[in-house]
């Protein structure tokens, strides 16, 4: 049973919706009774379910956005975000349209923000093991691949399952973060993570089950693995500049700049000195090897470092308890 007590807050839930014009209204119907306002975006969606919406949902919390054209899931998050900020929200739920997330769960996952342990709540299908047999094989092995690339990319390293859409923030963070440049497509989550480091916000992990049925993703694994991987890599890239040479200068930052540096040359150094070698039918003398192997060690000790650093440097107090109402808006 959920605990529903002590939440003391203006909770408003947004759903994207797209193709899940026969699953919505039950999604609607299960939202419990502390969410004051439900956002529902159509995102251009071709079975017209802001229409759906409007005629047969009764409940009077729900609101209908609309776009003419389709943006992608996050896309319509950040319209259905600036609508839930216009409309005094102090936390926003993100809850797919599928009815794969149980709406019963909300109450849990705002319950860390609401008692200021954290600024963003996001759900976690890996945390039982009992729920992680019930998990398609493909997915569990995707989530299991972005998870690891996640953790480099946005620096949450106790985080897993960065995908899981089932998301709650509190508004004051929600207004430092710059919506104009989330990524709109399916990559929406794990930039989420990345713009949430970049504001220090904490994140924390909420155990939940994910129901699977029949319906299909309309996520294209062959086209959006391209997406992923230059979009963790471009993060990644501008969370190390930022969090190491811009905001702060420290140990660590000359281990991001030597440990790859060190590392590289030891290993093209090698390589090119083992084809040599093996070309003129030499041993390679004992100081080559060493040219190779010591860099290539130290460039490794250092890496090694930088990433332990930046793991206990993940974020770990809230911040919108710090946070003024004032806050202006990056919206």
């Amino acid at each position: 049973m959920v605990d529903t007590t002590e939440i003391a807050a203006r909770i408003v839930v947004v759903i994207p919706c797209y193709r899940v014009a026969d699953r919505v209204l039950d999604v609607i119907e299960r939202v419990p009774p502390e969410v004051v306002a439900i956002v529902c975006v159509d995102d251009a969606c071709p079975d017209h379910s802001g229409d759906r919406i409007e005629r047969d949902c009764g409940d009077g919390r729900v609101s209908v956005v609309r776009h003419q054209t389709n943006r992608g899931v996050g896309g319509a998050m950040v319209s259905g975000y600036r609508a839930a900020l216009a409309a005094g929200a102090d936390i926003v739920v993100k809850l797919d349209g599928d009815g794969q997330m149980d709406p019963a769960l909300i109450p849990r996952l705002v319950r860390p923000i609401v008692a200021g342990q954290a600024d963003y709540a996001k759900g976690n299908r890996f945390f039982r093991p009992e729920d992680v047999s019930a998990m398609p094989r493909v997915r569990l092995f995707g989530n299991a691949a972005l998870s690891f690339l996640s953790k480099l990319s946005t620096g949450y390293w106790r985080v897993f399952d960065p995908n899981n859409g089932f998301t709650a923030i509190h508004g004051k963070v929600l207004r430092l973060i710059p919506l104009d440049k989330i990524h709109e497509g399916y990559f929406f989550e794990s930039d989420m993570l990345f713009r949430l480091n970049t504001v220090r916000a904490t994140v924390i992990d909420v155990p939940m089950r994910a129901v699977y049925g029949t319906e299909r993703s309309s996520l294209a694994v062959a086209s959006a693995l391209p997406v992923f991987a230059s979009g963790h890599l471009r993060n990644f890239a501008k969370r190390i500049i930022y969090n190491y040479f811009l905001r702060d200068f420290h140990v660590a930052s000359l281990e991001w700049l030597l440990g790859p540096a060190l590392l590289a040359f030891g290993l093209v150094f090698g390589i090119y000195s083992w084809i040599t070698s093996a070309a003129a039918g030499v041993a390679a003398t004992a100081g080559t090897v060493m040219l190779a192997g010591l860099p290539f060690i130290v460039g490794l000790q250092l890496l090694l470092s930088a990433i332990s650093f930046d793991i206990e440097n993940s974020p770990t107090r809230a911040v919108h308890p710090l946070l003024d109402d004032e806050t202006p808006s990056s919206t």
